[in-house]
């Protein structure tokens, strides 16, 4: 029997019609909506193509949304002083800084240097440490590990006790994955183990996961012999594994592929998540929720 589908598209859709509603609530009973900034240096093509996905999200649920183009040659100083511009502005609620950035800028100093309580991206070292405290510190969890869970909860899958492997120790995914699945709380309450390319037996810890959540960047590292019976499977990899003529535009699209060996894994997991159409989608929808908690929290209502 097949493993049932979490499909990252559907639930993207479900959570975006509740923050559309929740945006129109707080418009009408405070006069605000949410402002979020993206500041892009230089033209890289995957930017481009995240960050307009972004403006499209952004304006259609109602946002207050800026794109802020910079040049390829901007100094490191002028970027500080927007990031610091849009600190002080208080109709900005959430402030992304999209990477990568040329090299005469240190990223890590930018990153570093946006609000804490605008960092709608939660890559700021303070909001790591809220993260790691848990509970009512968090403010913005990372936006593909948030992603992760809510389609791990609103799938029905049981968290509470399960013994969840995460595979990778990426800062962007694995780590704060593994922290949140551990903290108390809904969706939550694991056992958690962290494997990675230097792990010693990666199939037999694999074997024991309830949840199996894949992001080690690697098509087809797990296969089907390492999944448990029944297992609920997460796959993040997005792996470009060659190039097809799309039949309705007829232009050459790249083929994609997660970490696990889908066709076989279905066969054998209880849920998995398809690549493309998996926890990709979540991603945005996720920095928009967390732009819309900024503003409650601005106005006190979080």
């Amino acid at each position: 029997m097949s493993a049932k589908l979490i499909k990252g598209t559907e639930i993207r859709d479900e959570i975006l019609k509740e923050i559309e509603a929740e945006v129109n609530e707080v418009k009408e009973k405070h006069g605000v909506v949410p402002g979020l900034v993206t500041i892009m240096v230089g033209e890289d093509p995957a930017s481009i193509s995240y960050v307009t996905a972004k403006i499209k999200t952004a304006q259609k649920l109602g946002f207050n949304e800026i794109q802020d183009s910079q040049p390829p040659d901007l100094s490191e100083e002028a970027l500080l002083g927007l990031v610091d511009k849009y600190n002080k502005d208080d109709s900005i609620h959430g402030i992304l800084v999209q990477l990568p950035l040329p090299d005469q800028i240190d990223e890590k100093k930018v990153l570093n240097a946006i609000d804490p309580d605008k960092d709608v991206d939660g890559f700021h070292p303070v909001n790591v440490g809220r993260l790691m405290i848990g509970g009512a510190e968090v403010k913005f969890p990372p936006c593909t590990p948030a992603g992760i869970q809510e389609m791990i909860v609103r799938a029905g899958v049981e968290t509470s006790g399960a013994e969840v492997v995460v595979v990778g120790r990426s800062n962007i995914v694995g780590k704060p994955i593994a922290n949140m699945m551990l903290q108390k709380g809904e969706g939550a309450n694991s056992t958690v183990t962290v494997v990675h390319t230097r792990t010693k037996d990666l199939a037999g810890h694999c074997k024991r996961a309830d949840i199996l959540i894949v992001a080690a960047g690697v098509p087809g590292l797990v296969k089907p012999e390492w999944i448990k019976p029944g297992a609920c499977v997460i796959d993040v990899g997005v792996n470009r594994v060659g190039e097809k003529i799309s039949e309705k535009t007829g232009k050459k699209i790249a083929i994609l592929s997660g970490d696990v060996d889908f066709d076989a894994a279905k066969e054998i997991a209880g849920w998995i998540t398809p690549v493309p159409g998996g926890v990709g989608p979540m991603t945005i929808t996720m920095l928009m929720k967390n732009t819309l908690k900024s503003l409650k929290f601005s106005l006190g209502i979080a």
